[in-house]
C-alpha cells in the first residue's frame, strides 16, 4: 500500500509539471499599451506577442489592448490594474508608471540623458537593475527594456530656442508632477492631460504646444493641428519596460517563465534597434511637410540646463540620490 501510495504521489508531480498542467493558463492574457501598430512602441507589443506565441506553439496566447483602453485611457493607472492583476502584462513608459514606481523619474529628469549610448550606460547597467528591483518590489515583475524615444518639443506659436521663449506657452505634459515642474521652471504653462485628449485640445487651441518622441509626431500627424515649430531639444528619454503582473508571473512554470522573459528581451532589442534606424527618415519626413525644425546649439542647450536646475534639487531624494548619482556615473564612463 505504500509504494502504491508512493508512485500515486511521483504521477501527480510528474503531470504537475508535464504540458498538461498547461491547461491550468488562461486561454488569453491581456498586453497593455498606450500606442497602437502604427507606432515603434505598439509594434514592440505586436514583436513580444508573436515570438511568446511562436515559442511556445501556441500554448501562451496573448492579446494587444492599445490606446490604455483597459484603464478607460488613463494609462497612469496602467501600473495599478497590474500590480493587482486586472491587467496581465504591458509594455509600459516609464513616465506613465512613476506615480506608482518613484525610481522611474529617473528618466524623466531634464536633461540626463545626451544620447542613445546615455540610455543604454543606465538600462543595461547597474541602475537599471536598480530600477527592475523597485519595480518588481511594488508587486509588477519587468522583464526587458523598450524604447519610446528622446521627446522633443513643438508648438504653434513660434520657434523655441532659449528658456525665454516658453513664457506663457500652454504645453500639453503626461501626468506627472515632475513634468509641471520642469516646464513651470521653464517659464511655461503646463497642463496636464492624458494623450487621449491631447490631439483634441491641440486643434482646438486649448493648448500651444506637446513634447512626444519623433515618432509619435510622424504617426500621430501633430504637424495636422498646427504644430509647425519644431526644438529638437531631446530634454529626456522615455524608455519602455516589458512586464508581467507578479500574480499571473506566479502562474507560469520556470521554463515558461524564461521564454517569456527571452521573448521580451528579443523584442525589446529589435524594437530599440528598428525605431533608432527609423529617426533620420522620420526627420526628413516632419520636414518635407513643412514643419520648422530647430536644433539647439550648445550654448542653447546649456541655457536649458541650467534653467532646469532646480528640478533636481527638488526631485533628486525622491527619485533616491544613491540611484541619481549610479546612472549620472553611468553617462560619464558611457562608451
Amino acid at each position: 500500500m505504500l509504494k502504491r501510495r508512493t508512485f500515486m504521489a511521483a504521477a501527480t508531480a510528474c503531470m504537475l509539471l508535464s504540458p498538461l498542467a498547461q491547461a491550468e493558463y488562461k486561454s488569453e492574457y491581456t498586453v497593455s499599451t498606450v500606442l497602437p501598430s502604427a507606432f515603434p512602441w505598439g509594434q514592440a507589443a505586436d514583436k513580444w506577442v508573436e515570438l511568446v506565441k511562436e515559442r511556445s506553439e501556441g500554448r501562451i496566447n496573448m492579446k494587444i489592448y492599445s490606446s490604455a483602453q483597459l484603464v478607460s485611457g488613463d494609462q497612469t493607472k496602467e501600473f495599478s490594474a497590474m500590480r493587482s492583476g486586472l491587467i496581465d502584462m504591458a509594455v509600459g513608459s516609464t513616465i506613465n508608471w512613476s506615480p506608482q514606481v518613484p525610481e522611474l523619474n529617473l528618466f524623466s529628469l531634464p536633461f540626463l540623458m545626451p544620447d542613445h549610448a546615455a540610455i543604454d550606460a543606465i538600462t543595461q547597467g547597474e541602475a537599471g537593475k536598480a530600477v527592475f528591483k523597485a519595480i518588481e518590489k511594488r508587486g509588477v515583475t519587468p522583464l526587458a527594456w523598450g524604447e519610446n524615444g528622446f521627446r522633443q518639443l513643438s508648438n504653434s506659436k513660434q520657434k523655441v530656442d532659449e528658456p525665454a521663449d516658453l513664457a506663457g506657452m500652454k504645453v500639453r505634459v503626461v501626468g506627472s508632477p515632475l513634468f509641471q515642474d520642469t516646464f513651470t521652471a521653464l517659464g511655461a504653462n503646463p497642463t496636464q492631460m492624458s494623450w487621449a485628449d491631447a490631439k483634441p485640445a491641440l486643434t482646438t487651441g486649448a493648448v500651444d504646444g506637446q513634447e512626444n518622441p519623433l515618432s509619435v509626431f510622424d504617426v500621430a500627424r501633430i504637424d495636422q493641428v498646427g504644430q509647425k515649430h519644431l526644438t529638437r531639444w531631446g530634454y529626456m528619454a522615455d524608455p519602455l519596460v516589458f512586464a508581467v503582473s507578479t500574480r499571473v508571473w506566479r502562474q507560469f512554470s520556470p521554463e515558461d517563465q524564461q521564454l517569456l522573459k527571452q521573448a521580451a528581451i528579443d523584442a525589446g532589442q529589435w524594437e530599440i534597434k528598428k525605431s533608432r534606424a527609423e529617426l533620420d527618415e522620420t526627420l526628413a519626413k516632419i520636414k518635407e511637410r513643412g514643419v520648422e525644425v530647430t536644433d539647439l546649439t550648445p550654448e542653447q542647450h546649456a541655457a536649458f540646463v541650467e534653467a532646469t536646475q532646480s528640478v533636481y534639487e527638488k526631485w533628486t531624494p525622491r527619485i533616491g540620490e544613491d540611484l541619481v548619482k549610479q546612472a549620472q556615473d553611468a553617462i560619464a564612463n558611457r562608451k
